[in-house]
């Protein structure tokens, strides 16, 4: 909790004006009681109505003077509550942003969600209560009881007793209840996971006709949930009843001690209404404190669960740019640059890509996902990748970016190690499209212009034209200002491919990756897609990941996976000749073409 208080420190005047407020509210409310006493003591007694409309008018100044100051002091605690929150929360997205794959993969990201949202609300919520109540409840407590004594010592005994009663009542029903809203909150998280399971799921489901199993599932953690809540339900709710008896008989027992000091001319009957209202001032308080303090524990395990992502330290780190700017310039110092598509990029290898040896296992793995990859792949080659599910291909192309750090080996990128790139150097040279076409709330435009802020329409439907999306693009009445709506769900799954592939294009990179991502797209278009990008500028070097071996047949090199090996690597007619696995793919595709020699 220490660590994301440094999150408040721009906030220190309103974290000490709030209490101060709250503070001088408290002040206020403890005289209201002796304004009573002198109601009924001197106005009442000696009927004289001038003196207790004064006396009224007082207590409405107070009233005033107290709403005053807690509006005030609930500002203040506002202000810094919901200051705290947003610079914690501008915080946290951005170490986020920081944490490679690896991390997010580890924690996930319903997890991150949550401790973006939900865990810094109650974090909020918990410095709201503090600076508001933390220390007027204890003040109107041990003021009241104070106040009692300057009125009679004999009857503020028996505050004394009564504070510790209550105190034990209130704050031993919330020690058993609060490991009880745990466990509540665990059944809770259950049943949640469980919903969004299922609405994930819900084609799954249906397709397997699994409706009724889910259902049963889901009636099981619900009644656990329910049985839970009720069980510390029913142990919260002893908290009033005890309270109120025991406060209750408190009162009675002072007014009994009361009338006798009355009827003996001890203290006055205005002095006992006091009394009886300082009670009720401290069983109010203890209630509140109670919550507070459960505010305070929920706050700060919310608290544990956000310092335990900022500990988390992104294991890939990023290069270092002088390093890299002098690496560079030795390069350049031995490979005069080449001008390509009409602006100079220096190469310094003839390679756009290559794999040394090249090993890698995700963390927590059991087994390598990739073993002694080893390729070299020239400025402007097509490649085509290709294997079964699970062979490795996306981990392949993962690699480049440096989604991933090889475990094993290097991979380098125009001659230099990834990881001597700073990240935005390396990744403003990849355009990545994703098996899974993500596109944004926005307009195509908006969605096109992430790839490169300041294309040129132009330019965008140069990259539409080539990705085979000019045409229903042009069909929307908006044209590039269509809206799209959020994850593209107003597009049909091709259309949302091709868009992803004109987003990357747009951004004109070195090298373009295309990770299985025509798999919505018909032959025809898949085929005419492929034309387009062969017919594009020769110096982008292209690698096409798929399943269908129509797409990657007439690539420059095709790379062969099984199980995270290479086990075959050329043009598609040596492989169709020596590679087994090649040949397994290419007539389960083409049965017709079984025992024909191919010559394509």
């Amino acid at each position: 909790m220490k660590k994301l208080l440094v999150y408040l420190k721009d906030y220190k005047k309103e974290s000490v004006l709030a209490p101060l407020f709250k503070m001088l509210e408290a002040l206020f409310e403890l005289f209201v009681p002796l304004v009573m006493q002198q109601i009924i003591d001197v106005g009442i007694a000696n009927r004289d109505k001038g003196y207790i409309v004064r006396m009224c008018l007082v207590m409405v100044v107070l009233g005033v003077i107290g709403l005053t100051c807690s509006l005030t002091a609930q500002f203040f605690s506002a202000k810094a509550a919901v200051g705290f929150a947003t610079k914690l929360r501008h915080a946290l997205f951005a170490h986020i942003q920081r944490l490679g794959y690896t991390e997010l993969d580890t924690v996930g990201t319903s997890t991150m969600i949550t401790r973006m949202t939900s865990d810094i609300n109650q974090l909020q919520s918990g410095v709201n209560m503090v600076l508001r109540l933390f220390m007027r409840s204890p003040f109107i407590v041990f003021g009241a009881m104070i106040m009692a004594f300057t009125i009679n010592v004999k009857a503020a005994l028996i505050f004394v007793v009564t504070i510790p009663l209550l105190s034990l009542v209130v704050f031993g029903i919330m020690m058993i209840t609060i490991p009880m809203f745990k466990r509540v909150q665990a059944a809770l998280d259950r049943v949640l996971g469980k919903t969004r399971e299922n609405l994930t799921g819900v084609r799954v489901i249906r397709a397997f006709a699994k409706e009724e199993e889910e259902i049963s599932e889901f009636d099981k953690s619900n009644v656990l949930l329910t049985y839970r809540q009720i069980r510390v339900g029913k142990i919260s709710a002893l908290t009033n009843p005890l309270t109120n008896v025991i406060v209750n008989l408190a009162i009675a027992v002072l007014l009994w001690v009361g009338a006798i000091q009355v009827d003996i001319g001890i203290i006055t009957q205005g002095a006992v209404v006091a009394l009886v209202n300082y009670m009720s001032q401290i069983l109010v308080e203890l209630v509140k404190l109670a919550n507070l303090i459960v505010t305070i524990t929920k706050a700060v395990a919310c608290a544990g669960r956000i310092e335990k992502v900022f500990d988390m330290t992104p294991e890939m780190q990023d290069g270092d740019a002088a390093a890299f700017a002098e690496l560079t310039h030795v390069q350049s110092q031995k490979r005069k640059g080449a001008v390509v598509k009409g602006a100079m990029r220096q190469r310094h290898s003839d390679y756009a890509v290559e794999f040394r040896g090249v090993g890698l296992t995700y963390k927590n793995a059991g087994a390598e996902s990739l073993d002694q990859l080893n390729f070299k792949i020239k400025h402007g080659e097509t490649v085509g990748i290709i294997g079964g599910t699970g062979s490795g291909k996306s981990s392949v192309i993962n690699l480049i970016p440096r989604y991933y750090d090889a475990t094993e080996g290097e991979v380098l990128v125009d001659g230099i190690n990834v990881k001597d790139y700073p990240m935005e150097v390396l990744r403003d040279k990849v355009g990545m499209v994703m098996q899974k076409a993500v596109l944004f709330k926005g307009t195509i435009r908006e969605n096109l212009q992430w790839g490169k802020k300041d294309a040129t329409e132009k330019e965008m439907y140069r990259a539409l034209d080539i990705a085979q999306a000019r045409e229903f693009v042009d069909k929307k009445e908006g044209g590039l200002d269509e809206p799209i709506t959020q994850g593209g769900k107003n597009l049909s799954g091709g259309q949302r491919q091709r868009l992803t592939i004109a987003r990357a294009l747009v951004k004109q990179p070195e090298i373009l990756v295309l990770d299985d991502s025509a798999s919505a797209l018909d032959f025809a278009t898949d085929a005419r897609l492929r034309k387009a990008l062969r017919e594009m500028d020769a110096s982008m070097t292209v690698f096409i990941v798929s399943q269908r071996a129509a797409s990657i047949m007439h690539a420059d090199q095709i790379i062969v996976l099984d199980d995270g090996k290479i086990v075959g690597i050329g043009k598609h007619e040596e492989l169709l000749r020596a590679c087994e696995v090649y040949q397994e793919i290419y007539y389960s595709q083409f049965p017709e073409k079984a025992g024909k020699v191919v010559t394509e």
